[in-house]
């Protein structure tokens, strides 16, 4: 890992912000990344969901909102692993996002590839 573990979440988290705005025309208002272990992260968005997404969960559509969810990701997971593995300065082996539509709570999960140093 580049840095110290307080700097590198809080550069990840920022990215993740960052890109969320970007990528879906708003940032969630709080984020938060961890490391599980070694090789695993974990950023926690807060307040993801667009007006549009509440509307669609108000009308008990949360999984149509959650699939929406995951297609977007896919088409954008390129950025999100090039600006993790820029921060932490290793490889990812896995990336995945996961939308609790009910709740506005978005979360990635990035599994970096085993490091050899």
């Amino acid at each position: 890992m580049t840095g110290n573990d307080e700097t590198t979440v809080a550069a990840v988290s920022n990215a993740m912000v960052t890109l969320h705005k970007e990528q879906f025309g708003r940032g969630p208002h709080r984020a938060r990344t961890y490391f599980a272990g070694a090789d695993v992260m974990v950023t926690v968005l807060e307040d993801t969901l667009l007006p549009a997404e509440h509307a669609l969960v108000a009308m008990g559509e949360s999984l149509r909102v959650q699939e929406g969810r995951l297609f977007m990701q896919e088409a954008t997971q390129r950025r999100f692993i090039a600006a993790v593995e820029e921060i932490v300065g290793r490889k990812i082996l896995s990336f995945q996002s996961a939308c609790d539509a009910r709740n506005g709570i978005v979360t990635e999960i990035t599994i970096f590839a085993p490091d050899d140093r």
